[in-house]
């Protein structure tokens, strides 16, 4: 996990991450049938990164309502405002996943939870590989950002390069 600032997390997706997802909602919601569990893969395979590419949940740590009250409103839209920058200076902003951009963007508030994908050029896989990485969030009522630590980078550039 990744915090950026003191109320956001994301939580970088792989295969492996993915996996204990669909197998604890399956052991959550007593899945047991073909159909049931097909429908998990199809809603949690879209989230596992091709190489070149890094997948991420975000999310907003609001425990109480009156924190919800007052940062949903705030922050809608934020989902748009996360980059990862490079050490060469790029600024690669953050995608919805489509698949559930319908049900998690609206213009009035923001939802608790966004699924965002980043697509690398060749070349900026090469300089995430060359460098410090910054996750940025540039939505006006939340200016924060943090360096990736080494764990983090390192895990991401394997993920990058497939």
């Amino acid at each position: 996990r990744v915090h950026v600032g003191t109320i956001m997390t994301f939580l970088f997706e792989n295969r492996d991450t993915i996996r204990f997802q669909i197998q604890e909602m399956a052991r959550v919601e007593k899945l047991t049938t073909d159909d049931e569990i097909r429908i998990e893969l199809d809603i949690y395979n879209p989230m596992i990164p091709d190489p070149g590419q890094v997948c991420a949940t975000m999310f907003l740590e609001l425990t109480t309502d009156d924190q919800m009250r007052e940062w949903l409103p705030k922050l809608a839209n934020v989902e748009r405002s996360v980059l990862l920058v490079l050490s060469d200076g790029s600024r690669i902003r953050g995608t919805i996943d489509e698949q559930h951009e319908q049900g998690l963007t609206r213009e009035a508030v923001t939802a608790a939870v966004h699924y965002l994908r980043w697509d690398l050029t060749p070349d900026q896989v090469e300089a995430f590989a060359a460098g410090e990485v910054r996750l940025e969030i540039d939505h006006p009522d939340y200016l924060e950002s943090v360096v990736l630590g080494d764990a983090t980078h390192a895990e991401l550039l394997d993920d990058l390069r497939g």
